[in-house]
């Protein structure tokens, strides 16, 4: 029979988000494959230090002290994702923007942060997943979009209707309705058609 704990480590390994074990303070107890690849480094290497000093978040170095110690750290989604779940509730995919540093120049990370609570050997502490979502995060460059008709245009050259075009590129379904405003407009149409047939001349 297989070790159960390399089963564990095998699975842990295999998924394709950064997933660490952190405590409160967000140091990092463990990693996995995925993280020690982004991070270019063994985890015991990261063992012990904070992810914020380990990802080299800008904000991290904006102190002496490291992540968690700067002013910018208390909206941090991370860190606060990680304090829910030692409060005993999870944090699911929670989407925010990383700034980390490099040796060139500052990179946007557009990632969901997940956070949930469990116990090791007497130990509490926190599973902490970040997926990168940073082909999503794409959408925020501007998309030709018709300024009279809402199409947007496509790789292809092609102009379709902007539902059909997340449908095709994201599989994001839409359900439609009317927001307030659309809806006291198409009121006031139907009052006024209504209002219109009243005052005809009878035939």
């Amino acid at each position: 029979m297989e070790n159960p704990d390399t089963i564990y480590r095998l699975v842990f390994d295999a998924l394709p988000a950064l997933v660490f074990v952190v405590d409160e303070d967000v140091r990092i107890h463990e990693c996995n494959a995925a993280a020690e690849c982004l991070l270019q480094a063994k985890s015991a290497a990261v063992l012990q230090k904070r992810a914020g000093d380990v990802l080299h978040c800008l904000h991290a170095a904006e102190t002496p002290q490291g992540c968690g110690r700067a002013e910018f750290c208390r909206e941090c989604v991370i860190r606060n994702a990680v304090t829910e779940a030692f409060r005993g509730s999870r944090v699911v995919r929670s989407r925010t923007r990383l700034e980390l540093a490099t040796e060139a120049e500052t990179v946007e990370i557009f990632a969901l942060i997940s956070a949930s609570p469990f116990r090791y050997l007497e130990k509490q502490l926190a599973l902490l997943v970040v997926e990168d979502i940073g082909d999503i995060a794409e959408l925020r460059r501007l998309l030709p979009i018709c300024a009279v008709c809402k199409k947007v245009r496509d790789d292809a050259q092609s102009w379709q209707r902007l539902e059909h075009y997340f449908q095709d590129h994201w599989g994001v379904a839409f359900s439609h309705g009317l927001c307030p405003d659309c809806y006291q407009k198409e009121l006031a149409k139907i009052a006024q058609r209504a209002k219109d047939r009243q005052n005809e001349p009878a035939q």
